[in-house]
């Protein structure tokens, strides 16, 4: 089995996507549903997938939920919360009283970019997240390099909480820089509860002239870190559309994951999903 863990869809009619600005964004300004994914990964062997939120909006997480009730293709929801906020977990709570209840695997906010770069310190997020562990829910960590600290260290003060690194936290791939998001994610990475996506490469690299070889010391350096039992493939479809097409960006995973063996495949293709997710 080969799962994508994740990847998005939204309708502008329904909902702006505010964060979809600029002349460059502009050809994913346009609706995205399960039909175009399916279209999308044909020939991809992908056979289950988790939908990710993508705008800080109650009302999402609750259509998602449904949709993965009608689509067979959805394993599992990463829904959104305000995580600091005082009443998060009430909102938690009228998300498990809805049909859909059981898709809901990891719930997100936005870190990355964030005025605060310790949002995810903060003792009020600390506080909700130890609480999303009585409910056997994940969180999904979205950042940059500058609030990777901070991810840390709410990720070490709630060792009972499976934390999920979404797209390798951006390193800067165009600039070539490593330093200080290789020291930072080592420090995530010492931590036994988290595991980490490798998804949102393209987008971070040059967009119209990547290669393989400018992924490599990133993805060597997670495979020492995390090793490949705590990877994960993610396409971010259809953001890294912006890229590369999603075989495009299935192609590129094989080549970097080419030399591992068998088992450790397993591990990243499903395994590390299934475990963190709970499918």
């Amino acid at each position: 089995m080969r799962i994508d863990s994740h990847h998005h869809i939204w309708d502008l009619s329904v909902r702006n996507q505010s964060w979809i600005s600029g002349e460059a964004m502009q050809p994913i300004r346009r609706n995205f549903n399960m039909t175009d994914l399916r279209e999308a990964m044909a020939g991809a062997n992908i056979e289950k997938t988790i939908l990710v939120q993508t705008v800080t909006d109650y009302a999402e997480t609750p259509e998602l939920l449904e949709l993965a009730t009608k689509d067979e293709l959805i394993a599992g929801v990463v829904g959104w919360l305000q995580i600091d906020a005082p009443d998060a977990i009430e909102h938690l709570r009228e998300y498990l009283d809805l049909p859909g209840a059981e898709y809901l695997k990891s719930i997100r906010d936005i870190a990355q970019d964030h005025p605060d770069s310790n949002y995810l310190g903060k003792s009020e997020t600390i506080s909700n997240v130890r609480k999303l562990g009585d409910f056997g829910i994940a969180y999904d960590l979205l950042t940059k390099t500058p609030e990777l600290a901070g991810a840390t260290a709410l990720v070490k003060a709630c060792p009972d909480v499976q934390f999920i690194m979404d797209h390798i936290s951006k390193p800067y791939i165009a600039k070539g820089e490593m330093e200080p998001w290789r020291t930072l994610i080592s420090d995530l990475a010492k931590l036994p509860n988290v595991v980490c996506k490798v998804s949102g490469l393209v987008t971070e690299a040059n967009w119209y002239g990547w290669k393989r070889e400018d992924f490599l010391p990133y993805i060597n350096h997670l495979l020492e870190i995390f090793t490949p039992d705590r990877l994960m493939f993610g396409s971010d479809w259809p953001v890294a559309t912006l890229g590369g097409s999603y075989l495009e960006i299935v192609k590129l995973a094989e080549d970097l994951t080419f030399g591992l063996s068998p088992s450790e495949k397993d591990s990243f293709w499903s395994r590390t999903a299934t475990h963190a997710y709970n499918l």
